[in-house]
């Protein structure tokens, strides 16, 4: 019997890379892409399951998880932070506030 490759190992690496480098966006999509990413494998598990010697890409698999569980984490950790400064900040409006007077400091008009 010829083995077959888990289909979304991948789709689950490209998206957990993607999430790395989007994590600077208050942490969401690589916290998105992480659960997204790491869904996909959770299905591949399952038919690797039911027929482990059908497969040859398990060690793939194994490090595509631990790159979704590793944005998952990124992505947590950083919109935690987030969350944090915007409240010692004194809430949203106090945020936005800041940020306009920024934006006047370096000259970047909406």
């Amino acid at each position: 019997m010829e083995q077959q490759k888990l289909p979304n190992v991948t789709t689950a690496i490209v998206l957990s890379i993607i999430g790395y480098v989007c994590c600077c966006f208050w942490g969401l999509p690589a916290l998105v892409l992480g659960i997204i990413a790491f869904v996909l494998l959770r299905s591949d598990y399952k038919k690797y399951l039911a027929q482990p010697e059908a497969y040859s890409n398990i060690g793939q698999w194994r490090t595509a998880r631990i790159l979704a569980i590793v944005a998952m984490v990124i992505g947590a950790i950083y919109l935690l932070w987030v969350l944090y400064q915007i409240s010692n900040m004194g809430g949203w409006d106090a945020y936005m506030e800041k940020t306009q007077e920024m934006m006047e400091q370096w000259g970047i008009e909406e």
